[in-house]
This record gives structure tokens, sequence and C-alpha cells, in this order.
């Protein structure tokens, strides 16, 4: 068994896309309507094309809402991306004007921080030495 997908609610897909492709460097791999304008929008690691998608899921449900803001209000990102060196990362997006909520912090041999999707989702990036 293997992860084949996972998610991350948003508030808006359309900005979502616009932020994880041409900011965090994903590619769009799915973007099929569903219903209203709702879609099946995924996107895949530039790295791994045929890896795991991550579903940028509409945040319509009632329960989605007081969900992600107790997330945001207690620090807790909704997802971990792997980098291969988080304070170049963490500059390289910090010039292009994305919001952290926590700047590179290491923990022994991890190193992660945590930056606003522009979505409603903490979001960490972290690198294992």
């Amino acid at each position: 068994m293997k992860i084949h997908l996972t998610s991350v609610f948003v508030d808006d897909q359309d900005r979502a896309l616009s932020f994880y492709t041409d900011v965090l460097g994903f590619v769009k791999k799915h973007d099929v309507p569903v219903g209203g304008t709702d879609r099946w929008l995924t996107v895949v690691s530039p790295e791994e094309p045929d890896g795991i998608e991550l579903l940028l899921e509409p945040s319509g449900h009632p329960a989605v809402a007081p969900f992600k803001t107790a997330l945001v209000q207690d620090g807790i990102p909704a997802a971990s991306f792997a980098v291969d060196d988080v304070r170049a990362e963490f500059e390289r997006l910090r010039g292009l004007g994305v919001r952290f909520t926590q700047e590179p912090l290491e923990m022994g041999p991890i190193t992660t921080a945590v930056l606003d999707d522009t979505c409603g989702n903490l979001i960490q990036i972290a690198h294992s030495k």
C-alpha cells in the first residue's frame, strides 16, 4: 500500500492553483469540472509527475471552516513538503512575497519553516539531514 492522493482544503481553487504552481513550483495534473464551480484539481511535484497528487479541495463543507481556523490559530500546518534546503527555499519564497509564520528552525536533524498558502492553510517545508 502507498499514498496516492492527499488534499488541502482551499478557499479559492483558482488562487490556490496559482500559488501552488507559480509560487511553490508544483505542476497541474488534473483539472476536471465536478459540478458548479468546483473542480477535481490536483498538482504534483515536477520531480515526480506520476507521484503523489495534492488535491486542492474546495472548502465548501460546513465542517471545513472551523477545522481550518482551529489549525491556523494553533499554528498547525495542513501539509508538509520536503525541500532540499529550507533556508534557501525560505529566502526564495520570501522574495516572492510569501508570508511565513515560522522562520527556519533547526530541531536536531530536521529543519522546518511554516508559510501561509493564501488559501486558508499553513504549510510546512522541511528537510531532514
